[in-house]
């Protein structure tokens, strides 16, 4: 008589919607510790391209970081399974390609830290390693020698050792309802964990559009670093960051006796005093500058600037525009390998509005 017996059907479990893998989530995470400065994040997969992930304050600063399919070592989105929210199907701009939800940021952070093998290597000091901001009584570059000749100095391998535990992940989504799940491996004989992230329905972002046609300003800088130390110059007590540009003619054309208008400058300005920083037109430093408007002045509040510092520390190259009505956009390049060899470049991008007049006075 046959020892086998029907047994009750268990329910199955929903089928992914998405299945993402990488085999060192340091690259991943540091993407998303950018804009860390937030809880509160959107979260989008879409098929073709990846994951954004957007973060705002203040309804005044917006941040997102792109994470791109290539980036993974497994990227399948399941676009057949794809069951939308009730509050996606009634947009207007319902995508059928693309799922997003709230996930908290920090919770997503720490998980995937969870064998404290996510973050930056000690390596990563922005300490002596890299070429300071010059004051008017410091050494000329050839004075301090060949610290002074390294405008890739941040480049993402610093970041990154060779020699150290890697995390890896698996991550899965089943649909909207569902948690975000993250199967992490220490290495392929140490522990295994399983996190489960509890997801919500997506609330509207803030949007603020470019208007690439009003742009006034548009400067990429050749390494990211002459930004990033610049801010790191300014005092964490200043109030605003104010921006002057005025257009390469302008500076070129000055009078004998009358003050140089700067190329670019960067002003801080708080209860304690000012702080001015002058870039010269120099293709080692200012790789693109295009400006089109004589005395171009927009103020900052320093807390939403200074909320870019963590993604310019991984970032090589950092492009800033600024609109006619004053909006700034930020976008820094971040380099991450690719699984099969080679290099990618991700983005993360901010927006600011400037402050009001009233504010500002």
């Amino acid at each position: 008589m046959s020892q086998l017996m029907s047994q009750p059907s268990q329910p199955d479990k929903a089928k992914p919607l998405l299945t993402a893998s990488v085999h060192d989530v340091r690259y991943f995470a540091s993407l998303l510790r950018g804009i860390g400065f937030s809880n509160r994040a959107s979260m989008r997969f879409t098929a073709g391209s990846g994951i954004t992930v957007t973060v705002e304050e203040a309804r005044t600063l917006l941040a997102t970081s792109y994470v791109y399919a290539d980036h993974f070592d497994e990227w399948a989105f399941d676009v057949d399974n794809l069951q939308a929210a009730p509050s996606q199907l009634s947009a207007p701009d319902f995508d059928r390609h693309a799922t997003s939800f709230e996930i908290p940021l920090n919770t997503l952070l720490e998980c995937l830290n969870i064998f404290g093998t996510a973050n930056m290597s000690s390596s990563s000091s922005t300490g002596s390693k890299h070429k300071q901001w010059r004051r008017a009584d410091d050494a000329s570059d050839d004075e301090r020698g060949d610290d002074a000749r390294r405008p890739n100095a941040n480049r993402i391998d610093q970041h990154f050792g060779s020699n150290e535990k890697r995390t890896s992940m698996r991550l899965t989504y089943a649909g909207p309802g569902h948690p975000l799940t993250l199967v992490l491996a220490e290495d392929s004989s140490g522990p295994t964990t399983t996190c489960e992230i509890s997801t919500f329905d997506s609330e509207p972002n803030l949007e603020l559009p470019f208007d690439a046609e009003q742009t006034a300003l548009k400067i990429i800088f050749k390494s990211s670093f002459w930004l990033r130390d610049a801010l790191s110059e300014l005092d964490p007590s200043c109030e605003k960051v104010t921006l002057i540009a005025n257009p390469v003619a302008d500076v070129q054309s000055a009078h004998r006796g009358i003050p140089a208008k700067p190329l670019f400058r960067i002003q801080g300005t708080g209860a304690f005093g000012s702080t001015e920083m002058d870039y010269p037109n120099d293709r080692e430093v200012l790789e693109t500058f295009e400006c089109s408007r004589s005395m171009l002045d927009i103020s900052y509040r320093f807390a939403h600037i200074s909320r870019t510092l963590r993604a310019l520390q991984n970032s090589t190259k950092t492009s800033l525009r600024l609109e006619q009505e004053g909006l700034l956009s930020l976008q820094f390049l971040v380099p991450v390998p690719r699984p099969r060899g080679g290099m990618s470049d991700s983005f993360i991008e901010f927006r600011c509005l400037a402050l009001d007049d009233d504010v500002a006075q």
